[in-house]
């Protein structure tokens, strides 16, 4: 019963933090029209090694020529449970959203 609660506790934690990982780079004056564009990223050797140019998320190239826009790359739900099964073979996930 103790060990069910540890993991409860475990599982919990991350659905409630998941949201807490992401970083936000603002490029210009940032998003203008809401257009958005996402991809996965790929990162090989616990995201040392891109797999790709930018690890397969190409910000300049999402970003199709706008002067202003915002970049967000996030841990989103399904990244961290891929991130799991992943992770023993040293292969890594995370969400790129590039905001025009």
């Amino acid at each position: 019963m103790k060990g069910f609660r540890i993991v409860a506790i475990a599982l919990i934690a991350v659905f409630l933090l998941a949201g807490c990982v992401s970083h936000t780079h603002v490029v210009g004056s940032g998003a203008q029209t809401g257009q958005e564009v996402t991809a996965k990223q790929w990162y090989a050797v616990w995201g040392l090694i891109p797999i790709g140019i930018g690890g397969g998320a190409d910000t300049a190239e999402m970003a199709a020529g706008a002067q202003d826009y915002t970049i967000t790359t996030e841990d989103g739900f399904i990244d961290i449970l891929a991130n799991m099964f992943l992770g023993y073979v040293t292969l890594r996930i995370r969400t790129v959203t590039v905001t025009k």
